[in-house]
C-alpha cells in the first residue's frame, strides 16, 4: 500500500527543514574579434534579460507549488541581470500531492522571487578574456524553500531553460523538524545523489561527478557536455570559414576552458 505524505511522516507542528538547490550553468563561446565578442555579449544580454529570467523563475515557483509574494529585478550595465522572488508555501491543503515528492519535476512548455521564509534568485555573469577569444556566460540560480515544498521539482525545468556546456548543482537540507513523538528529523526524504533527480535523457548528455557528504546532507554534482560540435561554439560564422589548423587550435582552447570550469581549478 502506498502511503500518503501525511502517513509517511507525521510531524509535530510546522516542517522547519530548509532545502536549498543551487544550479550554476556555463555557456562558452569563441569569438575572433572584438566586434564578435561585443555582439555575443549583446546576444546573451537579450537572451537572459531580467524580463525573461523573471518568467523562468515564475515557472519555477509554479512547478514547486510556491506562491510569489514579491519580485525584484534589474538589468545591469554594461551586462548582466538579477532577479529575486520572495515566495511562500501557500495553502498546502489545496496543493497537488505530487508537489511534496522530491523528483525532477515537469518540463514547462512555455530574478529573485521571495516566498515566506523562502526565495528564488538568479544572477548572470558575462565574462571574457580580452586576448584569448573565449567568452563565458554564467548564470547562478538558487531555490531555497522552507516547509513541504521541494526545490528538486524545478531541476528538470532549469536544466532545459539554459543552454549549458558545464553545470554544477548543489543540494543541501539544513535545520531540523520534529515528528509527532518529538524526535528530531534532519531530513524528510531519501537521497543518495542529485543524479537520482535528473532525467535519464539529460544524464546521457553529460559526464558527471558526485561529491557528497551524506552525514551532513550535502550533495554536489558536476556535469560537462559529452558531445562536442565546434559549430556550436562559434559566434557569427561556421567551421568552414576556418583553416584545419585553426579548427584544431580553437577546439583545444574551448575544451581546455570547459575542463578547467568542470574541475574547478587551473590546469597546467
Amino acid at each position: 500500500m502506498k502511503l500518503t505524505h501525511e502517513q509517511r511522516i507525521e510531524l509535530h507542528g510546522f516542517n522547519n527543514l530548509t532545502k536549498s538547490l543551487s544550479f550554476n550553468m556555463y555557456d562558452i563561446c569563441y569569438t575572433k574579434t572584438r566586434e564578435e565578442r561585443e555582439a555575443y555579449l549583446k546576444y546573451i544580454d537579450e537572451q537572459y534579460s531580467a524580463e525573461r529570467l523573471t518568467k523562468i523563475l515564475k515557472n519555477v515557483a509554479d512547478i514547486i507549488g510556491a506562491h510569489v509574494l514579491n519580485i525584484a529585478s534589474q538589468d545591469f550595465e554594461p551586462a548582466g541581470a538579477s532577479v529575486t522572488l520572495l515566495v511562500s508555501e501557500g495553502p498546502v491543503k489545496n496543493a497537488p500531492k505530487d508537489i511534496f515528492e522530491e523528483s525532477p519535476g515537469p518540463l514547462m512548455e512555455s530574478v529573485v522571487m521571495q516566498l515566506d521564509k523562502s526565495h528564488i534568485t538568479v544572477h548572470t555573469y558575462p565574462e571574457y578574456h580580452p586576448d584569448e577569444g573565449i567568452s563565458t556566460f554564467r548564470a547562478d540560480i538558487d531555490v531555497s524553500t522552507c516547509g513541504e515544498i521541494s526545490p528538486l521539482k524545478a531541476l528538470h525545468y532549469l536544466i532545459r531553460s539554459f543552454e549549458t556546456d558545464v553545470m554544477t548543482i548543489d543540494y543541501r537540507v539544513r535545520g531540523f523538524t520534529r515528528d509527532k513523538d518529538g524526535n528530531k528529523l534532519f531530513i524528510d526524504h531519501e537521497i543518495s545523489s542529485i543524479q537520482n533527480y535528473i532525467p535519464d535523457d539529460v544524464i546521457e548528455m553529460f559526464d558527471m561527478i558526485d561529491v557528497n557528504v551524506y552525514q551532513e546532507n550535502i550533495f554536489h554534482t558536476k556535469c560537462k557536455l559529452r558531445e562536442f560540435d565546434l559549430n556550436n561554439y562559434l559566434f557569427g560564422y561556421t567551421i568552414d570559414k576556418l583553416s584545419p589548423e585553426e579548427r584544431i587550435e580553437i577546439t583545444e582552447r574551448i575544451k581546455f576552458e570547459m575542463d578547467e570550469i568542470f574541475y574547478g581549478k587551473n590546469i597546467i
